[in-house]
């Protein structure tokens, strides 16, 4: 039966490097119990010059052979390993028995040697190495008392062997787990050295320019779409300023200043302009990363969005449109097969026009966004606006059944936003109100609700009492095309947020706890005028409103 060693964790060349050491190690014990042996206190310290000299020369001479054969390929580990423990084990009794007055040093010696052998063994052969080495003392205190010699005391002894037995075993515990920590080590470093090596991979093969800058203006690494875009500089070429000065002095004044100039700019003869953008990293060298972004590359990216876009919208419409004209084509039909019957024939009249009126709204709707012009912001007195637009939607829809009334705080509130745009967007969500947010049987109750948080931006709430909006619903209303009513056609909140954007400012779906929607429209905040706007006073309410 062989000795059994530990899993190697570094491979061999680890192990013969900690037997290389403990061997070095064995070669300074031999020659401190050959000075123990023959040195001045041996007269009183040694029972037989002869058995103890004769043994710790021999150590040392065994401890040099194993010390030169460390690094030998012809001896395996195991080898030297079994060796160094044959050779501890005899020694260590004969001079434990033959140095009396050095005891205590050769048990110490003892101890490290065996905790040194556990460490590389495993776990069994710790344990024996252990016992044997306990036997050793005990068997000390018998083979003393037989010869009548004055012996060491048991207790002492005992002590030193249960030291053995715990060495062995917590050292060969810690081999373990060093021999695991070193497989995870070895694992992450695999690891880390593929991921460095796909990074640096996806870093060369990169479509965008990279650059690596470090605090003096000195360019450390360049990817092959920057050593294009720079125009194949040479390998000694190191200085930023002089391979692109522009491309240097707009780093400059970002680090310095920072400003960003993001006009395009080209780096080289016959290669494309670049947009350049800056991101510090820091670190000892202080690096900047310089991404070169091609401007042929964003075009092309444009109007591929741009494409993707149109198609996406040619399809919502038409699958808007295919309904309607189902419906006109289906009214047709039984049109063109019914016998003459006036009010029969209305009805399908009434659908071809209904749903013709339908299919135009769509048009006109998607034609508006084609053709919306810039806005023309400017400022706004709210509270009059509203009392204006009141008026003018009370002239244009004159029903007295419904509720539309305006809460607005004391004195001016001013938002910056194109009127005629304004226009368009409290239309939409009034009559969205209007037509959705009642109760059934019941009057639509709208507020145009105007305020603002503290010094915060001015806001328009438009304002209902309905059943609310579902949560599901909720998230897609300002979908182009999504509706949830067949007579729709899901654009209207889709413009009004894009007219609001156009604006700088924001329109967002509010839920109610008691009930009820609320679309709160964002205005950018005005500065005050030096002449105040003049507030009309509120024309006098009609029935059924404020």
């Amino acid at each position: 039966m062989s000795l059994q060693l530990r899993a190697p964790a570094p491979g061999e060349v680890g192990l013969r490097r900690e037997l290389y050491f403990l061997a070095l190690f064995r070669v300074v014990e031999g020659g401190l119990l050959t000075f123990a042996a023959y040195g001045p206190l041996g007269a009183t310290a040694v029972r037989s010059v002869a058995w103890a000299g004769s043994t710790a020369i021999a150590y040392l001479i065994v401890a040099c052979a194993l010390f030169l054969l460390a690094n030998k390929p012809r001896w395996t580990p195991r080898q030297l390993l079994a060796a160094g423990v044959a050779l501890d084990l005899p020694a260590f009794a004969v001079l434990l028995h033959e140095l009396p007055g050095f005891s205590n040093g050769v048990s110490l010696l003892m101890l490290f040697n065996v905790g040194a052998c556990a460490l590389l063994m495993r776990l069994g052969w710790s344990l024996i190495l252990g016992a044997l080495a306990a036997l050793i003392q005990i068997g000390e205190v018998v083979v003393s008392v037989l010869t009548q010699v004055e012996p060491r005391t048991l207790p002492e002894a005992v002590m030193f062997s249960v030291s053995y037995l715990l060495t062995a075993t917590f050292t060969n515990v810690l081999g373990r787990q060093l021999s695991q920590t070193e497989v995870l080590a070895q694992q992450r470093g695999v690891q880390v050295d593929s991921l460095a090596r796909v990074n640096e991979m996806i870093i060369r093969r990169m479509r965008t320019g990279l650059i690596a800058v470090d605090s003096g203006n000195a360019i450390r690494l360049f990817n092959e779409s920057a050593w294009y875009l720079l125009g194949n500089p040479a390998p000694d070429r190191k200085a930023l300023a002089d391979v692109a000065p522009e491309l240097s002095r707009r780093l400059w004044f970002w680090r310095h200043q920072q400003k960003l100039d993001t006009t395009p700019l080209t780096l080289a003869p016959d290669t494309p302009a670049v947009i350049p953008r800056f991101t510090s990293l820091g670190g000892v060298h202080d690096l900047t990363l310089i991404f070169l972004d091609d401007t042929s590359l964003l075009s092309r990216r444009a109007e591929e969005l741009t494409l993707t876009t149109l198609g996406r919208l040619a399809a919502s419409i038409a699958h808007e449109i295919r309904n309607p004209l189902a419906a006109i084509s289906h009214a047709g039909q039984l049109l063109r097969e019914s016998v003459i019957e006036p009010e029969t024939d209305h009805r399908l009249v009434e659908i071809i026009n209904s749903q013709c009126q339908r299919m135009d709204g769509i048009v006109q709707n998607v034609l508006g966004l084609a053709r919306r012009e810039r806005s023309q912001p400017e400022t706004l007195e709210l509270v009059a606006w509203s009392h204006h637009f009141l008026a003018d939607f009370h002239r244009s829809q004159p029903d007295e059944r419904d509720e539309l009334k305006i809460s607005a705080p004391r004195g001016a509130v001013r938002a910056m936003m194109d009127p005629q745009h304004l226009q368009q967007v409290v239309t939409v969500l009034v009559q969205n109100a209007l037509t959705y947010g009642r109760m059934p049987g019941e009057a639509a109750r709208v507020t145009l609700v105007i305020h603002r948080e503290g010094d915060g931006e001015p806001m328009l709430d438009v304002v209902d009492r309905g059943p609310g909006i579902a949560a599901a619903a909720a998230a897609r209303l300002f979908e182009p095309f999504y509706t949830t009513s067949e007579h729709g056609t899901g654009l209207g909140l889709y413009i009004a947020r894009q007219l609001c954007e156009a604006n700088q400012a924001s329109l967002s779906y509010v839920p109610l706890p008691g009930g009820g929607s609320c679309f709160r429209t964002t205005l950018a905040r005005a500065e005050p005028v030096s002449q105040p706007v003049p507030v009309e006073a509120p024309t006098a309410a009609r029935p059924g409103s404020a």
